[in-house]
């Protein structure tokens, strides 16, 4: 409720939009060709291992190492950005790092298992092309994928994608349990559809389970929440997790990276014309 009185407060609030297709290649693909034509580079499959720190405790660079054949590379930049969930990052923390109060604050911060599930019907449950919120105990928010995106579109059948929260007690269950639970949830909300000799049959299912998601927004939280700008010169974060309005959401993750790049830009344009 909290997230939703904050949209609403939004001219446009309201308005939802979803991809025509799979985030990999509609939203990430984008991304990288639009780096790659201006001659810069996206390394795939290549977790960062290491941040490596001058004297001064300033990064002096990114080991990162291939997932396949483990051989690492060492990246140098004039600026260098986190954009990793919380958890991870605080793996990452440097020990030089650890005893500053921007970095020290993050154990304050804890990431929530989160579960996502694709069920595919073979008939119609809804005719709504937007995100729909659940009165259900278990099904948080959901939307029908064959009205909202056209790689889902089919005007006879519905494929629902559900955030299944809170999901605490259920991250270590089998698939089957969870989708048996979110059918018992659905019968509720579409009764007319489950019932009879005419009911709805579910086709397929997928279950996305997340571990450790977005942070656990909990009373007394917002002060850990760093700013975009760390207290390390040429270091800056990213995501839902730091300093923004929208709290954890895509959104927030969004203006947190335009957060970020105009701290560096606001931080660079400091330099002389002629330092690197």
């Amino acid at each position: 409720m909290t997230a939703l009185n904050r949209f609403l407060q939004e001219k446009n609030g309201s308005k939802m939009a979803f991809l025509d297709g799979a985030p990999p290649e509609r939203l990430c693909q984008p991304m990288v060709d639009y780096i790659t034509s201006r001659g810069g580079e996206v390394h795939m499959n290549s977790p960062l291992r290491q941040i490596n720190l001058n004297e001064d405790s300033t990064v002096k660079s990114f080991t990162i190492a291939s997932l396949d054949k483990n051989e690492k590379k060492e990246l140098t930049a004039d600026a260098y950005v986190s954009a990793m969930p919380v958890d991870l990052f605080k793996l990452m923390i440097p020990k030089q790092w650890k005893g500053l109060d921007a970095f020290s604050k993050l154990d304050g911060l804890n990431g929530v298992p989160v579960i996502n599930i694709h069920l595919w019907f073979d008939k119609k449950l809804t005719d709504i092309d937007h995100l729909l919120f659940s009165r259900s105990p278990l099904l948080s928010v959901y939307a029908d994928m064959s009205i909202t995106c056209k790689e889902y579109e089919d005007p006879n059948r519905s494929m629902l994608e559900l955030v299944f929260a809170p999901a605490k007690d259920w991250i270590n269950r089998s698939d089957e349990d969870i989708v048996n639970a979110t059918m018992e949830e659905l019968k509720k909300l579409f009764p007319t559809h489950f019932m009879g000799d005419d009911k709805t049959e579910l086709r397929k299912y997928k279950v996305v389970k997340t571990p450790r998601s977005v942070y656990k927004a909990v009373p007394g939280c917002q002060e850990f929440r760093p700013s975009q700008k760390s207290p390390i010169k040429n270091f800056f974060l990213a995501g839902d997790y730091t300093m923004q309005k929208y709290l954890a959401s895509m959104e927030g993750a969004v203006l947190s990276g335009k957060l970020c790049a105009e701290s560096i830009n606001k931080e660079y344009s400091k330099m002389p014309q002629n330092a690197s």
